[in-house]
């Protein structure tokens, strides 16, 4: 007999007389064969497997056939089927794929496999409209918002909020997309003498630059969500209702790796110490948390584009150093090839299921190459909805592009930070480097529902939108990035029914965000029975957040906060600064020079007191 190759074959000298030798060899085999089905079993119940399925279509609900999926596991490339379904095996419950096709905008997923999931790709013409929204109250016409901006009382370019009934209009919802730097702006202007242009003052960024009553959520919860309200200081018919969102603090030891592709502007314009050499000091000071997992590229532009750095360890923090220290200034400012450069450079090196970042560093003169912000937004949003978030950090005085950076950093799911000095920077990019750097969620957005029978009109400070996203209905409302460890503060200003019902909630509140690098949706939801605290009783810091709002409203001549009540702002200042914390005895004198600049007969009689 010839045998082929494999196979399992055994010669038997088999008589008849040889019967008890035959039966032996039998009962040998019957245990050899019991023994194989039961270790088969015993590795089958511990290499269980389990089965992903779904479904991939795009935006219009249309299939998407063979479509190439990457188990990010193991690396095994599968293709859906020609109904769009695909089914892959895995030995874990829980498994990531990324999904791409050409014409489309690839896609990173992570899910339960007892999940059946619908996939769905974007093209990047699905992209945010023109204008997006800071916040919108449900159901409201939002002509009748348009018919605010024939009055007096409105900022060079943002909408203030204002009183909404809450018998008509209970729901009303804002993007956690708070930006820090509008504070810094404030100080530098007030340093140098001059008063605040009115479009340089957002009261959200004002609110959440100083981090205010961090507290960390319970063990396995994304955020701690909490309210409070007290009196209103500036108007004693009104209350102050504070809500804030605490998100959790990422551990970086165990964090996954992440690559930084910093863009820095070496253009002529940079040369100026506030420019350049103080951006090298923030990046000095930001090398030294990178961890030996992490890695770096540099790309600088001015007078020509250039990768200085294709990318190098974390552990090479010396070379890291070398190339920063060695930047000069000249030249003119090609922005479009320096974001292309930098976000290739981030591409080629991305990290599935990293943290994937280009540091964009700048004053935000642009001025060769995108003809329109519209052009350089619909490019950073297009690598966004890749996974590669955008982190700015403005400088600089006289052509600084405030506005610009801002809209970039919104666009790259990022934040947006202004460098006023090195004591600025080192706040950033040192004590606040994981806050600054690392997402805990991704696009997150805060709705609150008032109860009529407690309150009869809410007005939501800060989270002013502006004048062209109100005009255009496509306007929409788009969540924000969250830092580890941030603390996200929202106040209401309440006018509460003559007969307040205080024994039912006060409202309900309810976060809604993605996990960075996971396609489905989460939300934290609690009910509001915060008990009223008198000025006076409540927490300085809730005293101290007031001041801050209180203040950026006499800036930008809000017409509910009239300036006349400069006098009661200082007066109230001494019961709201703790004078233990150097940067709210900082605010204290910011207020003080911000009155002799707006006052300055006050200065005057000052002088003349002294002779």
């Amino acid at each position: 007999m010839t045998v082929g190759a494999g196979s399992m074959v055994r010669s038997i000298n088999w008589r008849p007389n040889n019967r008890f030798g035959f039966l032996s060899y039998l009962l040998s085999v019957f245990r050899s064969l019991l023994l194989f089905i039961w270790a088969f079993g015993v590795g089958q119940l511990f290499a269980q497997s389990y089965y992903f399925r779904g479904v991939i279509k795009d935006e219009q609900q249309n299939i998407l056939s063979h479509v190439p999926i990457i188990q990010l596991s193991t690396g095994t490339l599968f293709r859906s089927s020609e109904l769009g379904t695909f089914e892959i095996v895995s030995s874990a419950p829980v498994d990531s794929f990324h999904f791409y096709l050409d014409g489309f905008l690839p896609l990173v997923a992570r899910w339960e496999s007892v999940n059946y999931v619908q996939v769905t790709l974007k093209r990047p013409s699905d992209l945010r409209p023109k204008y997006t929204l800071s916040s919108l109250t449900l159901g409201w016409n939002r002509q009748e918002s348009r018919n605010w901006l024939t009055g007096n009382e409105t900022y060079a370019d943002l909408l203030e909020n204002r009183y909404v009934p809450a018998a008509q209009y209970p729901r009303t919802g804002l993007s956690l997309n708070i930006d820090r730097a509008s504070y810094s702006n404030i100080r530098r202007f007030i340093r140098q003498g001059s008063p605040v242009p009115s479009n340089a003052v957002r009261l959200e960024e004002m609110l959440n630059y100083f981090n205010l009553g961090y507290t960390p959520p319970d063990s396995g919860r994304v955020f701690d969500l909490r309210a409070r309200m007290t009196d209103c200081p500036w108007d004693n018919t009104s209350r102050l209702l504070f809500v804030q969102s605490n998100a959790r603090r990422l551990n970086l030891d165990t964090m996954p790796p992440a690559h930084f592709t910093f863009l820095i502007d070496v253009s002529a314009s940079m040369e100026t110490p506030n420019r350049l050499p103080l951006l090298q000091s923030a990046f000095r000071m930001l090398i030294d948390h990178l961890r030996d997992k992490d890695s770096v590229a540099i790309v600088t532009y001015g007078g020509v584009t250039d990768i200085l750095l294709n990318t190098l360890s974390g552990c090479e923090k010396d070379s890291i150093r070398r190339v920063i220290d060695s930047l000069v200034a000249g030249g003119a400012t090609p922005g479009e090839s320096g974001v292309k450069l930098a976000y290739s450079v981030a591409r080629r090196h991305f990290i599935p299921g990293g943290n994937n970042r280009v540091i964009l560093a700048t004053d935000g003169d642009f001025n060769v190459g995108m003809k329109t912000e519209e052009e350089l937004e619909a490019l950073i949003e297009r690598e966004s909805a890749r996974g590669i978030y955008l982190t700015c950090l403005g400088v600089g005085m006289g052509n600084y592009k405030d506005s610009k950076i801002q809209t970039l950093a919104k666009r790259g799911n990022g934040n947006f930070a202004y460098l006023d000095g090195f004591q600025e920077a080192e706040k950033v990019l040192f004590k606040e480097f994981a806050q600054t750097l690392y997402s805990v969620a991704d696009e997150a957005t805060l709705s609150v529902q008032f109860n009529p029978h407690r309150v009869q009109e809410y007005r939501l400070i800060g989270f002013d939108n502006k004048m062209g996203a109100m005009r255009d209905s496509t306007a929409r409302l788009f969540g924000g990035d969250i830092g580890s460890a941030q603390s996200a503060w929202t106040i209401f200003e309440l006018r509460m029914q003559p007969a307040e019902q205080v024994s039912e909630p006060l409202a309900t509140l309810r976060l809604d965000y993605r996990i960075p690098n996971d396609t489905s949706w989460q939300y934290q939801a609690e009910t509001l029975r915060p008990v009223w605290e008198s000025l006076t009783s409540v927490d300085t810091t809730y005293r101290f957040a007031a001041a801050l709002v209180w203040f950026g409203s006499v800036l930008r001549q809000s017409g509910y906060v009239p300036e006349k009540t400069w006098e009661g702002l200082l007066r109230y200042l001494p019961v709201a600064i703790a004078r233990a914390d150097p940067y709210q005895v900082e605010f204290d004198q910011i207020v003080r020079a911000a009155d002799l600049i707006y006052h300055p007969k006050k200065k005057r009689k000052g002088k003349k007191g002294k002779k």
